[in-house]
């Protein structure tokens, strides 16, 4: 005999709605706790594309504070916050695999992961770049690279399908082309933060991040290497922000224009510089940016020619 699977009940499905609503709201509260810049960007994305890219960043924030914040400032010890961020990612994965987390901004993260094609692939390499933090402190050429792809670029690969699922109601998956400019993208913005940070993550983490370089000494040379590959990935990336829906290309431009920003000054700082002082895009600059990004969507677009 075949059973017949029986329709969902009308008041569970209400409940359901409810708490993913609540879900939503507790992702937001986690951005705008953290990032006024990221927080302001995000807002210029277009519905579901806005809710979706924030739950993402939610999960990623809430993960860097069981290893580098939150975490340690409650008292835990090294294999407390080990122990945690494992759990972390067990409850992550039991809620890609069933829809439903009783952790707000794990639940909100696999709605969205859920609706938009990511899974296990990205977030498995994301908790190993974490889980590496709490070991590694000195990198290679190879560590380094598999670090800033786990930390960095599955992060802009995971936004990368919400952006080409847009508003679709089954994921749609990105083009290949699209896949690397996503991952040059995120590694840009990590790279630049790991220049940006040299003191503090040398200082108070006891981490050195680019190869070969000793926070302590930094060179002008050093210094031009590091900001010349940022900028081959700023570009690389840069190119394909056209090819998004609209829904997602102000926002990301805004963010790019941001970073390439904060790479011009850390250009302009000397080296000695960035060894005692963090360099940061002023307010009124990043306003100008904001301003920039909006109209040039704006403005009227050339059809391209079909000969």
């Amino acid at each position: 005999m075949i059973v017949q699977p029986q329709p969902p009940d009308p008041q569970a499905a209400r409940d359901a709605r409810t708490y993913a609503s609540a879900a939503t709201r507790s992702a937001d509260r986690v951005i705008d706790s953290y990032s006024t810049s990221f927080g302001a960007a995000t807002r210029l994305l277009g519905a579901p594309v806005r809710a979706r890219v924030r739950s993402i960043y939610a999960l990623v924030r809430v993960a860097d504070e069981i290893v580098d914040g939150a975490a340690l400032g409650s008292g835990l010890t090294p294999e407390q916050i080990a122990e945690a961020l494992d759990e972390y990612e067990a409850r992550t994965e039991q809620a890609l695999a069933s829809g439903f987390s009783s952790d707000l901004v794990v639940h909100a993260f696999a709605l969205t992961a859920r609706s938009c094609g990511i899974t296990t692939e990205l977030t498995g390499p994301f908790f190993a770049s974490m889980r590496a933090d709490l070991t590694v402190t000195e990198h290679d050429p190879d560590s380094f690279e598999e670090y800033v792809y786990g930390s960095a670029e599955v992060v802009g690969l995971m936004c990368l399908h919400v952006f080409a699922t847009d508003r679709s109601p089954v994921p749609v998956a990105p083009s290949p082309q699209l896949l690397d400019r996503a991952r040059r993208l995120g590694a840009a913005f990590q790279k630049v933060n790991f220049l940006r940070d040299l003191r503090a993550d040398a200082e108070g983490r006891g981490r050195s991040y680019f190869p070969g370089v000793d926070p302590a000494t930094l060179t002008e040379d050093e210094k031009r290497t590091l900001l010349a590959d940022i900028r081959g990935d700023l570009a690389a990336a840069g190119a394909a922000i056209e090819q998004l829906p609209d829904t997602s290309r102000t926002a990301v431009r805004t963010v790019h224009d941001l970073f390439a920003a904060l790479a011009d000054r850390l250009e302009r700082t000397d080296a000695a510089s960035l060894r005692t002082s963090r360099v940061r895009v002023p307010d009124a600059q990043k306003t100008a940016i904001i301003t920039r990004a909006v109209l040039r969507e704006r403005r009227p677009r050339r059809r391209r020619s079909r000969t």
